[in-house]
């Protein structure tokens, strides 16, 4: 039997694959192939692979998964509930030769021929970058549109000469008007006030006359009247609106009432690190379900909280090294311990943070170092996604949890955090051996989650319920696997954080940086108001350039933790 792949969706070329497989005894007139995506699952894919399991059908067949790798070698491997068979490989020609791979169950053998395409799918997950549809490009775009003018940034002068663009709205109020460019605070203070308090940033401007003659230029184009960003306004949320359970609308009024368009620009590229930009304002995108204007209040408030609230990169910056040197023994009680640890990937590439809830104790620390270690860990925790995995994997680990370690405040928290200010960054969390005295606090706790955050929670109580979603081969003794590995705490090196002390180097670091961003600012424009390939192709490559250039200023911006002294952390792969 014949199961060729040509230019379809994975899901498509998949269903039709299983029919195949299931129906192939049958004569073709009796294979029902609209029935057969009810066959297929399709699993969260690491790095190029994607993963793709059959359902038993009428017990003829045991559990079948398929694993197809986008490569130069289309790579084909599967198993079922007897065997993992060993991986075949194929070399496509021009003449697109026929692979054909002997696929052994129980009571049959069947062949399948198997046609690589030229171009591979995407390995991306939907409504990530690269793998956009058009209506949610459209809605990138729009939400790009306003957070440029948010932050100040207009179009590069020969972008206006060329194209439609407006540029009397710069920046978009709480109330869903846009205030004109005379009524935006761009002197670096807010309330009109000079702002005394210098930080350190990103992008640190250095030629501020020549900033200042290219506002000038800008500002005098004439501009068209087809497009305002008003229409891009953000909405009219008050404070009290039920749905606003984190307050983000209020943050959204603080943060343009206490910070300038450059601040807020500053916030968001500090933000950026190794991510790709568009993939930051995509995780709020699909967050607000698509909806710009809601991702726009998110994000914005987001900024505000990681600035004013928590000034995250402070923490970054001091690290585990600085708490030692501070004695900040609430901060180093919790590393050492290893309350929380990264350690190990799912069966989605995914890494696995575990939470272990029996070292807890409400009054060994401050709520204050509590929230900083939560936010440290997940801050560390984003140096360890690789593209093209963008979430993490949290496992609660409940044995011997009792009454005496139940502390709701710093659950209540990191809901918050996963929840308002890292949105889309919880691939999925595992309750681990949880007793029969959790039920009652789960009941509470599930009353604060968000539907779909509360969709990504699973229990498990065996080996093998945690098999499920990581191998079995690596589970390590503490949670039911074979694997003899425990968290062991390395302590800070000495020199390990020199190159944090040598601002010369990072102020020479930065200013390339900023010149990057700044063609990437200027792409992005481009890229809004042109529907060419060539465009995305463009700014894709500026994304990329970003990428490799925060490998390099990382230690000069970033504390080093325990995960970069055992090489969990590889930033340079």
């Amino acid at each position: 039997m014949h199961a060729t792949w040509r230019a379809q969706t994975p899901a498509l070329v998949l269903a039709r694959l299983a029919a195949d497989i299931v129906l192939g005894h049958q004569p073709i007139s009796r294979r029902k192939r609209a029935t057969a995506p009810s066959l297929v699952r399709v699993e969260p894919s690491t790095s190029s692979f994607m993963v793709f399991r059959l359902k038993p059908v009428f017990g003829r067949l045991s559990p079948l998964r398929i694993v197809l790798r986008a490569s130069p070698v289309l790579l084909f491997t599967y198993t079922d509930a007897r065997n993992s068979h060993s991986l075949k490989e194929f070399h496509p020609s021009a003449s697109l030769a026929t692979a054909i791979f002997d696929l052994r169950f129980h009571h049959c053998s069947d062949f399948i021929a198997l046609t690589p395409p030229f171009d591979m799918p995407s390995n991306q997950a939907p409504g990530r970058p690269g793998n956009l549809t058009p209506e949610q490009e459209r809605k990138l775009k729009e939400l790009w549109t306003i957070v440029m003018r948010t932050f100040g940034v207009s179009p590069p002068p020969s972008l206006l000469e060329s194209s439609t663009i407006t540029t009397t709205s710069t920046t978009t109020s709480a109330n869903g008007s846009a205030p004109p460019m005379s009524e935006v605070n761009t002197d670096g203070s807010a309330n009109g006030e000079k702002s005394k308090k210098k930080r350190f940033g990103i992008l640190k401007r250095k030629d501020k006359e020549k900033d200042k003659e290219k506002s000038k230029e800008i500002s005098s184009a004439k501009p068209p009247t087809t497009r305002t960003a008003s229409t891009l306004s953000s909405p009219t949320v008050g404070a009290d609106d039920e749905n606003d359970k984190y307050g983000q609308s209020k943050q959204f009024k603080d943060a343009l009432a206490e910070m300038t368009p450059e601040e807020l620009r500053i916030a968001f590229w500090s933000m950026v690190k190794a991510d790709h930009p568009d993939g930051l304002l995509l995780r709020f995108l699909r967050a607000r379900k698509w909806d710009v204007r809601k991702a726009h209040v998110m994000m914005v408030s987001t900024m505000h909280w990681r600035l004013k609230e928590m000034d995250v990169e402070a923490i970054v910056f001091k690290g585990e090294g600085a708490a030692l040197a501070e004695h900040d023994e609430g901060f180093l009680k919790q590393v050492r311990l290893g309350k929380s640890y990264l350690h190990g990937r799912d069966k989605a590439g995914r890494p696995i943070c575990t939470v272990r809830a029996r070292l807890h104790k409400q009054g060994d620390q401050t709520e204050d170092a509590l929230n900083r270690y939560t936010v440290y860990v997940m801050e560390t925790a984003r140096m360890c996604l690789k593209d093209p995995i963008d979430t993490a994997t949290v496992i609660f680990d409940l044995s011997q949890f009792s009454l005496a370690n139940m502390d709701y405040a710093p659950v209540k928290f990191m809901v918050k955090c996963f929840e308002a200010h890292y949105p889309e960054s919880l691939g999925i969390c595992l309750v681990y051996k949880a007793p029969w005295i959790f039920q009652g606090i789960w009941n509470i706790i599930k009353g604060w989650l968000d539907p779909v955050v509360a969709s990504k929670i699973h229990f498990a109580r065996t080996f093998d319920d945690m098999a499920e979603f990581i191998d079995r081969d690596i589970l390590w003794k503490e949670l039911g696997g074979p694997v003899d590995w425990e968290y062991k705490y390395v302590e800070p090196v000495s020199g390990e954080d020199e190159l944090l002390k040598d601002t010369e180097t990072r102020e020479k670091l930065l200013e390339t940086r900023a010149k990057i961003v700044r063609e990437y600012e200027d792409a992005t424009w481009t890229w809004i108001y042109s529907t060419s390939s060539e465009a995305r192709k463009a700014r894709n490559e500026i994304a990329q350039r970003l990428r490799q250039d925060y490998v390099g200023l990382d230690p000069y911006l970033r504390a080093r933790t325990v995960y970069d002294r055992v090489n969990y952390i590889q930033l340079n792969e």
